[in-house]
């Protein structure tokens, strides 16, 4: 068993959490052990060269059905992995490595660019940013708090 610098926090199998450095304060997110690397659902994805390296531009929409408080991120591309879909399909996928605030704490994890429009959730957390000392309890939900009541309703999907 590997072991982590923190003690377990738990989470449920539903949380909404922050992306700090994109000033995305609430996102709700699936946690997905069956998943290795997180995802995000990015659109207008464009790849481009910045002092010699690889980075990605891409928009984010922290809510379903809605443009409110999209966000346009830059940053450089941290890999890129073929990812299978929960329908089997296999598809490169860009990874950059964004901060993650979930039930309190922050990681730093690998998240892969997806169009994610027609899943219930805007952002999966998958195994590697779970293994930074997280324990899933899947009979429970946002164990680390509900986003204020005027985020809940700007997100328009299912709680």
């Amino acid at each position: 068993m590997t072991k982590t610098s923190h003690s377990n926090t738990l989470t449920g199998w539903r949380e909404w959490v922050a992306l700090p450095d994109l000033g995305v304060d609430w996102i709700k997110a699936k946690i997905d052990t069956g998943a290795r690397t997180s995802s995000l659902h990015a659109f207008d994805i464009v790849e481009f060269e910045q002092d010699g390296e690889s980075w990605v531009r891409f928009r984010v929409k922290p809510w379903q059905d809605s443009q409110e408080d999209a966000v346009v991120v830059e940053t450089p591309i941290h890999d890129r992995r073929a990812v299978r879909s929960s329908s089997g399909h296999a598809q490169q996928r860009i990874v950059v490595q964004l901060l993650l605030r979930l039930v309190d704490r922050e990681v730093l994890a690998e998240v892969t660019l997806s169009n994610r429009d027609e899943m219930g959730f805007r952002m999966l957390i998958g195994r590697e940013a779970l293994r930074h000392g997280y324990t899933v309890d899947p009979a429970r939900s946002f164990l680390g708090g509900r986003a204020p009541r005027e985020a809940r309703r700007r997100n328009r999907g299912k709680e």
